[in-house]
């Protein structure tokens, strides 16, 4: 056997046409099935098979697909998926994988279109997020590792500002609310620091970081001989979407000769919103910044993004000089910089192209009536908990995300209501902790979420409760 392709294409092409056609029908039907499902003992021991020896018809594998994995996927593209935070695709993302499979483009670097296609997104980030137009960036799997890569330029970007004064890089330390995500923490560990490195400020009763607080410990932490170097803001907490007053830390950092990193992950693309960029004022005076296009961008995963405000900062902490990638003045190895001099990876997959191809056909515009609709939806759930009295809503509602309780039950019955109700395939929500009770969490990312969606959630929602009531 020569090679890897069919002898005569046509009967895979069929095929393919096909699978194209199922998608489109699944997109334009999503809203009557259920949301999710739970996968059956049966199918889920099929998954255990030992590795084939010997080929399998493509037709029959997609058999397989259709009827074992199809059902039972995450769900997010539904309308009645609210958990976590989780954008929904979209039909123009699904095309723009599909030719950037058929592609197959290593962008890790070298001199090709799709490099010049992410240079574009990195840019038009930038006009996003009112940051320099020559601000640097590159595309990775999502703000977790688009903090790290952060951490990393910010220490490295310390250690060299402060090496002369003999501090070193010894006993950095960093800041952010106690909300902050939990791949911060996860970070500093990987970057060497220890998760205890960085320090976690409490919040105030908007869920954002208190600032007496960190400069309080700011100062602490420096008369114990320990070298602060980072402050993290956040736009849109996960737990209840707040954002922390990312001005006045800008402020705090500058006068305190420290890099300002915001984790904008779902929350930042509320620049695309002329009624909701006030919020985010101050996040255009970010040194780095980390995003996701998969969430509220409804970029089909994975598509993060790192910005950092200084190109040449953020090449030193990751450019590399090795033999056998040395970059050419022309020919296929020219066109430096490179993205890998951006970040830890080298083979990197043509992310930008469904990230461009989103922009490019829903236009800024679209995109931010998107996410105002978004806000718009769950103003109106907020609403409803507040005029329900068998509910409780138990966080103030910055953008999208609805945190709230459930009178009479207690929160192992809360719980099991939530995973009841993701059962049922009405719709699924998430769970958190607000003030240490147990919280129903509705996150309105998907674009196809409509009040019509919430009043079905609800009314599952309250005839569980009922039914959970009603048992001794």
């Amino acid at each position: 056997m020569a090679g890897l392709d069919p002898e005569d294409f046509s009967a895979l092409r069929s095929l393919g046409h096909r699978m194209l056609d199922d998608i489109f029908d699944r997109l334009e039907h999503l809203g009557e099935g259920p949301v999710w499902r739970p996968m059956p003992p049966a199918i889920r021991a099929s998954f255990q098979a030992d590795l084939p020896r010997t080929g399998t018809d493509a037709e029959n594998i997609y058999t397989v697909f259709q009827r074992d994995i199809a059902p039972y996927s995450n769900g997010n593209p539904h309308p009645g998926f609210m958990g976590w935070v989780q954008g929904a695709g979209t039909p123009i993302g699904v095309l723009a994988e599909l030719l950037a499979a058929g592609l197959n483009d290593n962008c890790g670097g070298r001199d090709h279109a799709a490099i010049e296609v992410e240079r574009q997104v990195i840019r038009w980030t930038a006009e996003i997020m009112g940051l320099p137009t020559d601000a640097s960036g590159c595309l990775v799997t999502g703000s977790s590792l688009a903090n790290f890569i952060s951490v990393i330029v910010a220490s490295r970007h310390h250690a060299l500002t402060y090496r002369h004064e003999g501090v070193g890089a010894s006993g950095l330390v960093g800041y952010a609310a106690r909300t902050a995500h939990g791949c911060l923490p996860r970070a500093f560990d990987l970057a060497g620091f220890g998760s205890d490195s960085l320090r976690l400020i409490d919040v105030d009763a908007d869920h954002r970081i208190r600032l007496d607080l960190l400069a309080r410990r700011v100062s602490e932490d420096r008369a114990a001989g320990k070298t602060p170097f980072m402050i993290v803001g956040t736009a849109g907490t996960v737990d209840c979407g707040a954002i922390d007053d990312l001005a006045a830390l800008a402020s705090f950092a500058a006068d305190e000769g420290l890099w300002f990193h915001v984790d904008g992950a779902f929350g930042a693309l509320a620049c695309l919103s002329p009624r909701y960029r006030s919020l985010l004022n101050g996040i255009e005076r970010a040194d780095s910044l980390a995003v996701d296009f998969h969430k509220w961008g409804q970029v089909p995963y994975d598509a993060g993004c790192v910005m950092v405000r200084d190109a040449r900062l953020h090449a030193q902490a990751f450019a590399q000089t090795l033999h056998y990638l040395q970059r050419a003045d022309r020919g296929l190895a020219g066109n430096a910089p490179w993205f890998c001099d951006f970040g830890p990876d080298l083979s990197r997959g043509f992310r930008a192209l469904k990230v461009w191809m989103t922009l490019s056909h829903y236009g800024a515009d679209r995109m931010g009536e998107m996410i105002e609709n978004a806000c718009a939806v769950a103003a109106y759930l907020a609403q409803r908990v507040d005029d329900d009295e068998r509910l409780e809503r138990l966080a103030p509602v910055a953008l999208n995300i609805v945190c709230f309780g459930i009178r009479g039950l207690s929160d192992h019955d809360v719980g099991e209501l939530v995973k009841d109700l993701q059962e049922s395939g009405i719709a699924a929500p998430s769970t958190t902790r607000i003030s240490g009770r147990l919280a129903v969490r509705a996150a309105i990312v998907n674009h196809r979420t409509t009040c019509g969606t919430i009043d079905r959630m609800l009314d599952a929602l309250l005839a569980l409760r009922e039914r959970y009531l009603a048992t001794p």
